[in-house]
């Protein structure tokens, strides 16, 4: 019991928990939406796509966290306005924005010959180093989040749901998707500095597609990825701090994990309720349940 307890009794990790949970709970809200509307690519490319900013804001002594912002939100801006050609795909348009704002990342960094250490936090976090300020920051993103996902939350269902049916209720799709971008943007923008530029997909990714295979509701959908985030936090910085390895990395890889221990037991739930199941003959097929508001 010692061993789970001790080293949350350092005050350095105890920051790292609560900067851990804070980011799992922005995570599980952008991230249900990100699975629930295929858009896992595009929140892989807007994390790679901070570097630049990150970079700049580093050489130029400026705040991190404006620079990974200013350089998602440009990031943002590139799909959205890419995205309307008629003649290229949204995928088209991600891929080459995501390469192209990782190269001028990479080009910044190569003239900076004291950047290795710092690039290393960059890319794979130092959740180990969250300040009570950082602290405050990550609180004042999760009630942003909390407020663009209450009010936009039917917009959202309709556009991952039914895009055309949106334009029927007069709930402005074009608006409701720059929202949900600025939704994703804001919890990369904000995971960063605990999992790095590399990891962020981790959290925004892993936890909710692990809780969509039991959830049957957005709300609940979020509930359980954020409980499975801080779960992650929680079994990361412990596996990280007896076995001496990179915290960030650490807690990515167990909500990686955590959702393939989700995949492995929704299948053996499933197969053991085939065998259950009396075999009956029925011409009715029974689709299963889909995702209520």
């Amino acid at each position: 019991m010692e061993a789970l307890i001790d080293p949350f009794g350092v005050t350095f990790v105890q920051r790292a928990l609560w900067g851990g949970i804070l980011v799992s709970l922005i995570c599980a809200i952008a991230g249900t939406w990100v699975v629930l509307r295929g858009m896992a690519f595009l929140g892989d490319a807007m994390s790679h796509g901070m570097l630049p900013g990150v970079a700049l804001a580093a050489l130029l002594g400026q705040s991190l966290f404006l620079g990974a912002a200013l350089a998602a939100g440009a990031m943002a801006a590139g799909v959205t306005l890419l995205s309307r050609s008629p003649r290229l795909s949204r995928d088209t348009s991600i891929g080459l924005l995501f390469v192209g704002m990782l190269a001028v990342g990479v080009i910044v960094v190569s003239h900076s010959s004291t950047f290795a250490v710092d690039l290393t936090a960059f890319l794979f976090g130092d959740v180990l180093a969250v300040r009570e300020r950082d602290l405050l920051h990550l609180g004042l993103c999760l009630a942003v989040a909390l407020a663009v996902a209450a009010l936009g939350h039917r917009a959202f269902m309709a556009l991952a749901f039914d895009p055309r049916k949106a334009h029927t209720l007069g709930l402005a799709p074009r608006a409701a998707h720059a929202a949900l971008l600025g939704l994703v943007t804001l919890a990369v923008v904000a995971s960063f500095h605990v999992v790095g530029t590399l990891l962020v997909f981790g959290l925004l990714i892993a936890p909710p597609a692990a809780a969509v295979l039991w959830a049957r509701s957005v709300p609940m959908i979020m509930c359980l990825a954020a409980l499975l985030g801080s779960v992650a936090t929680f079994v990361g910085l412990l596996a990280s701090w007896h076995w001496e390895t990179a915290a960030g990395a650490s807690i990515a890889a167990t909500a990686v994990a955590l959702f393939f221990v989700s995949v492995a037991a929704s299948a053996l739930r499933t197969r053991t309720a085939h065998r259950k199941r009396p075999h009956t003959p029925s011409h009715h097929h029974h689709p299963e349940r889909p995702v209520s508001p």
